[in-house]
Protein backbone atom coordinates (compact mmCIF):
# COMPACT_ATOMS: atom_id res chain seq x y z
CA UNK A 1 0.00 0.00 0.00
CA UNK A 2 1.51 3.48 -1.09
CA UNK A 3 1.65 6.28 1.24
CA UNK A 4 -1.06 8.75 1.07
CA UNK A 5 0.76 11.56 0.75
CA UNK A 6 2.72 10.76 -2.22
CA UNK A 7 -0.83 9.44 -4.40
CA UNK A 8 -2.18 12.91 -3.29
CA UNK A 9 0.08 15.79 -5.86
CA UNK A 10 -0.71 13.32 -8.50
CA UNK A 11 -4.35 13.27 -7.60
CA UNK A 12 -4.04 16.57 -7.90
CA UNK A 13 -2.35 17.32 -10.96
CA UNK A 14 -4.98 14.73 -13.00
CA UNK A 15 -7.96 16.48 -11.18
CA UNK A 16 -6.22 19.97 -12.51
CA UNK A 17 -5.70 18.40 -16.34
CA UNK A 18 -9.08 17.26 -16.64
CA UNK A 19 -10.34 20.18 -15.36
CA UNK A 20 -8.18 22.03 -17.45
CA UNK A 21 -9.39 20.16 -20.53
CA UNK A 22 -12.62 20.53 -19.85
CA UNK A 23 -12.55 24.27 -19.40
CA UNK A 24 -11.09 24.23 -22.88
CA UNK A 25 -13.29 22.33 -24.29
CA UNK A 26 -15.96 24.07 -23.15
CA UNK A 27 -14.41 27.36 -24.39
CA UNK A 28 -13.99 25.69 -27.74
CA UNK A 29 -17.83 25.05 -28.20
CA UNK A 30 -18.78 28.29 -26.84
CA UNK A 31 -16.36 29.74 -29.66
CA UNK A 32 -17.13 27.59 -32.39
CA UNK A 33 -21.24 28.79 -31.86
CA UNK A 34 -20.75 31.94 -31.83
CA UNK A 35 -19.00 32.03 -35.06
CA UNK A 36 -21.26 29.53 -36.40
CA UNK A 37 -24.44 30.60 -35.05
CA UNK A 38 -24.40 34.51 -35.16
CA UNK A 39 -24.26 35.14 -39.04
CA UNK A 40 -26.90 32.62 -39.52
CA UNK A 41 -29.32 34.51 -36.88
CA UNK A 42 -28.25 37.85 -38.69
CA UNK A 43 -29.78 36.22 -41.91
CA UNK A 44 -32.48 34.98 -39.84
CA UNK A 45 -32.70 38.96 -38.65
CA UNK A 46 -32.59 40.26 -42.35
CA UNK A 47 -34.76 37.96 -44.14
CA UNK A 48 -37.52 39.14 -41.21
CA UNK A 49 -36.74 42.34 -40.89
CA UNK A 50 -39.88 44.45 -42.08
CA UNK A 51 -37.88 47.63 -41.73
CA UNK A 52 -37.74 49.28 -45.28
CA UNK A 53 -34.44 50.54 -46.41
CA UNK A 54 -33.30 53.99 -45.15
CA UNK A 55 -32.95 56.82 -47.61
CA UNK A 56 -30.74 59.92 -47.69
CA UNK A 57 -32.34 63.62 -47.74
CA UNK A 58 -29.69 64.98 -49.40
CA UNK A 59 -29.06 66.84 -52.85
CA UNK A 60 -26.24 63.83 -53.70
CA UNK A 61 -28.09 61.51 -56.44
CA UNK A 62 -26.67 58.45 -54.64
CA UNK A 63 -29.68 56.49 -52.77
CA UNK A 64 -27.37 55.34 -50.14
CA UNK A 65 -24.40 57.22 -49.53
CA UNK A 66 -20.85 54.94 -48.53
CA UNK A 67 -19.83 57.24 -46.47
CA UNK A 68 -21.85 59.36 -43.74
CA UNK A 69 -20.42 62.97 -44.83
CA UNK A 70 -21.64 62.41 -48.20
CA UNK A 71 -24.60 64.16 -47.76
CA UNK A 72 -23.06 67.23 -46.02
CA UNK A 73 -20.38 67.15 -49.40
CA UNK A 74 -22.06 69.52 -51.70
CA UNK A 75 -23.60 71.57 -48.43
CA UNK A 76 -21.99 75.22 -48.82
CA UNK A 77 -22.29 75.79 -45.02
CA UNK A 78 -20.43 72.79 -43.96
CA UNK A 79 -17.38 73.32 -46.86
CA UNK A 80 -17.11 76.89 -45.06
CA UNK A 81 -16.68 75.11 -41.45
CA UNK A 82 -14.28 72.30 -42.74
CA UNK A 83 -12.54 74.54 -43.81
CA UNK A 84 -11.96 77.19 -41.38
CA UNK A 85 -8.47 77.78 -39.82
CA UNK A 86 -7.63 76.99 -36.25
CA UNK A 87 -7.27 79.98 -35.37
CA UNK A 88 -10.58 80.92 -36.38
CA UNK A 89 -12.36 78.08 -34.74
CA UNK A 90 -10.52 78.93 -31.67
CA UNK A 91 -11.52 82.58 -31.82
CA UNK A 92 -15.37 81.54 -32.43
CA UNK A 93 -15.02 78.97 -29.57
CA UNK A 94 -13.73 81.98 -27.59
CA UNK A 95 -16.41 84.56 -28.36
CA UNK A 96 -18.90 81.92 -27.40
CA UNK A 97 -17.29 81.17 -24.50
CA UNK A 98 -17.37 85.03 -23.36
CA UNK A 99 -20.80 85.04 -24.54
CA UNK A 100 -21.63 82.05 -21.97
CA UNK A 101 -19.80 84.22 -19.44
CA UNK A 102 -21.46 87.44 -19.73
CA UNK A 103 -24.91 85.23 -19.76
CA UNK A 104 -23.80 83.49 -16.70
CA UNK A 105 -22.43 87.02 -15.03
CA UNK A 106 -25.67 88.78 -15.42
CA UNK A 107 -28.15 86.06 -14.24
CA UNK A 108 -25.28 85.77 -10.81
CA UNK A 109 -26.71 89.77 -10.65
CA UNK A 110 -30.09 88.94 -11.24
CA UNK A 111 -29.62 86.23 -8.13
CA UNK A 112 -27.74 89.18 -5.79
CA UNK A 113 -29.86 91.64 -6.62
CA UNK A 114 -32.96 89.30 -5.77
CA UNK A 115 -31.12 88.62 -2.65
CA UNK A 116 -30.47 92.12 -1.28
CA UNK A 117 -33.79 92.70 -1.88
CA UNK A 118 -35.21 89.95 0.50
CA UNK A 119 -32.40 90.86 2.78
CA UNK A 120 -33.61 94.44 2.90
CA UNK A 121 -37.44 93.25 3.51
CA UNK A 122 -35.89 90.68 6.33
CA UNK A 123 -33.71 93.49 7.71
CA UNK A 124 -37.28 96.31 8.05
CA UNK A 125 -39.34 93.52 9.80
CA UNK A 126 -36.39 93.38 12.10
CA UNK A 127 -36.68 96.70 12.82
CA UNK A 128 -40.29 96.61 12.87
CA UNK A 129 -39.68 93.34 16.28
CA UNK A 130 -37.27 95.21 17.60
CA UNK A 131 -39.00 98.33 17.88
CA UNK A 132 -41.79 96.27 19.43
CA UNK A 133 -39.85 94.67 21.68
CA UNK A 134 -38.69 97.76 22.66
CA UNK A 135 -42.00 99.17 22.98
CA UNK A 136 -42.94 96.18 25.22
CA UNK A 137 -39.74 96.23 27.16
CA UNK A 138 -40.80 100.08 28.50
CA UNK A 139 -44.10 99.17 29.06
CA UNK A 140 -43.12 96.74 31.09
CA UNK A 141 -40.72 98.71 33.11
CA UNK A 142 -43.02 101.36 33.39
CA UNK A 143 -45.93 98.98 34.95
CA UNK A 144 -42.82 97.06 37.40
CA UNK A 145 -42.13 100.89 38.55
CA UNK A 146 -45.65 102.01 38.65
CA UNK A 147 -46.54 98.39 40.97
CA UNK A 148 -43.44 99.06 42.95
CA UNK A 149 -45.13 102.64 44.03
CA UNK A 150 -48.36 100.95 44.29
CA UNK A 151 -46.80 98.61 46.68
CA UNK A 152 -44.98 101.41 48.40
CA UNK A 153 -47.73 103.54 49.42
CA UNK A 154 -50.01 100.65 49.97
CA UNK A 155 -47.27 99.86 52.68
CA UNK A 156 -47.44 103.36 53.72
CA UNK A 157 -51.23 103.05 54.34
CA UNK A 158 -51.03 100.60 56.12
CA UNK A 159 -48.53 101.71 58.61
CA UNK A 160 -50.54 104.56 59.28
CA UNK A 161 -53.75 102.54 59.82
CA UNK A 162 -51.93 100.53 61.93
CA UNK A 163 -51.06 103.23 63.88
CA UNK A 164 -54.85 104.47 64.36
CA UNK A 165 -55.72 101.40 65.74
CA UNK A 166 -56.71 98.93 62.87
CA UNK A 167 -56.52 95.11 63.27
CA UNK A 168 -56.26 92.97 60.47
CA UNK A 169 -59.17 90.92 62.47
CA UNK A 170 -62.32 93.74 62.00
CA UNK A 171 -61.64 92.90 58.18
CA UNK A 172 -62.65 89.23 58.22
Amino acid sequence: MRDWRVLHPLKQRICSNGVLRWVLIWVCFCFLVFTIGSPSKWRLKETISTCSPCECYCSSAQEYPQDLFDCDKDDPVMNEEMNKDLLTMLSEELTLQKIVANETLEHTKRLLMDAKKTFSQYQKEVEKCNVGVETCEEAREKAEAELIEELRLSALWENRALEYGWNDITLL
